[in-house]
């Protein structure tokens, strides 16, 4: 494999800032030092960019069926469009048929994503059974392939909602096995419930979407499934936490010194219920679960941001289109068949950085929440998520001056909208390097498509604090 040596950056991670010249070889870093001499067989000029850890983003959907259709990004178009944004890794969701284990959906999953990648990838396994071959199941995962975390849903009854007991079981196997449960908490029954009497009423708008699922019910969820972890012994990890009721029960949990984890996203930090209320059927635009939320619950997760009460901001990326192809058509009569989901692959580390310039965060816990802690809490460190001799070579060099107007038609994701249109944001990637090789350069994909490589997870507890 070539070598790389990346020239005068300031290289930032998420403890220390300095500057250095950093060598990659065969997509491993194994020098780090000042005025580097050594020969290269590409040479990448950093002059006045920082040098960050590519990003990685550990909840993504690409290539999903759900609610009669498909999500609009597959492994290619969704992977290209996470390079321009700066992420060099992500984890995506196999999903268990029912009445099978779960190594059918491993071997689909991966045949989705072989091939068309073009940045590393890995998986959790969604759980929406669990059956004595499930359970075993979870356990050869963890110890052969080196998928180390499950999720399970809470919600969409008849869909993937489970019981407690089987999530009570679920938590219980990974006290054996090493693995994490990631749970999607929101009280499916309530919700379910409040959505067929919204319906009987007629009200049958976008907005409804929210209307139908309070903040109350993911608080609750919440609550309940840490205390399902509690009873276990084992740590758990909340996903797309959205309001300041769920963040109450997570920082309540880890006060208590519970192994309690939680992400948030940004459309939760910069988009709001105010979106609901857009003109005509523009609102099924933000139709995602958890829904968007009044204002005031941004500054609630900026600070649990800011006091580690979370630990990661991921993307749920989860594109559907509004007209072509016309897949959140599917619900203009009936909110409750919009496609749940929203895309957000590309635009990840743009809107945080946002959050360095109005200094909610600083540089450190931005490179913390976007790379290291996502690594750290999910097995791969350190062989990601940080810039270190040892691990591999996948960087991201900022321009914290690059001005760029956000827009469907010049974003990279398969999708006709992006519910940040006409955002006018300052600092983006000026070029990516994923394992030594450049692959995003001053805004053009430069590498070959099916580049990447399925990575395989440690086991064990998360090493977040």
């Amino acid at each position: 494999m070539p070598t790389t040596l990346v020239k005068n950056g300031t290289i930032v991670t998420a403890s220390d800032r300095y500057e250095a010249d950093v060598y990659i070889d065969k997509g491993v870093i194994t020098l780090i030092g000042k005025s580097i001499t050594l020969g290269a067989d590409t040479v990448v000029d950093a002059t006045g960019l920082l040098v960050m850890p590519g990003g990685i983003d550990v909840h993504t959907h690409l290539d999903m069926p759900f609610g009669g259709t498909c999500s609009a990004d597959d492994f290619e178009s969704g992977t290209i469009a996470a390079a321009h944004g700066g992420t060099t890794t992500l984890i995506d969701f196999a999903i268990q048929d029912f009445g099978q284990g779960l190594f059918p959906a491993y071997d689909a999953w991966m045949a989705r994503a072989q091939g068309k990648a073009v940045i590393d990838y890995a998986f959790h396994m969604i759980v929406r059974e669990l059956s004595d071959q499930a359970a075993h199941d979870m356990d050869r995962m963890v110890r052969d392939e080196g998928i180390t975390s499950f999720k399970l849903f809470m919600a969409y009854p008849g869909v993937f909602m489970v019981d407690d007991a089987t999530i009570f079981k679920a938590l219980r196997r990974t006290r054996e096995n090493g693995g994490l449960i990631c749970m999607h908490a929101e009280n499916g029954g309530v919700i379910d419930t409040l959505v067929q009497e919204a319906l009987r009423r007629g009200e049958t708008a976008p907005k409804y979407h929210a209307l139908t699922r309070p903040t109350r019910a993911e608080g609750e969820a919440t609550g309940r499934a840490i205390a399902l972890a509690e009873m276990a012994g084992v740590p758990i990890y909340i996903v797309h936490l959205s309001c300041a009721d769920a963040l109450e029960k997570v920082k309540r949990a880890r006060d208590m010194g519970l192994p309690a984890y939680a992400e948030t996203c940004p459309q939760y930090l910069f988009l709001s219920h105010d979106d609901y209320e857009r003109e005509g059927f523009e609102g099924a635009k933000y139709v995602m679960s958890p829904p968007l939320r009044e204002r005031h619950h941004q500054d609630a997760l900026w600070t649990g941001i800011l006091k580690n009460d979370l630990q990661v901001v991921s993307t749920d990326h989860c594109p559907f289109c509004m007209n072509e192809p016309p897949q959140k058509q599917l619900g203009r009569d009936d909110f409750s068949k919009i496609p749940n989901g929203a895309p957000g692959i590309e635009t990840r580390l743009m809107l945080l950085w946002e959050g360095v310039r109005a200094g909610r965060v600083d540089a450190h816990r931005f490179v913390e929440i976007v790379a290291t802690n996502p690594a750290k809490m999910f097995g791969l460190w350190p062989r990601k998520g940080t810039i270190a001799v040892g691990s591999d070579g996948d960087l991201v060099l900022w321009d914290p001056e690059r001005e760029l107007t956000i827009s469907a038609k010049t974003h990279h994701m398969r999708v006709d909208y992006n519910p940040y249109e006409g955002r006018v944001l300052k600092g983006a990637p000026a070029k990516v390097l994923s394992r030594g090789e450049l692959i995003v350069d001053e805004g053009t994909f430069v590498a070959r498509r099916g580049r990447g490589e399925y990575v395989r997870r440690l086991a064990g507890p998360p090493l977040v604090p």
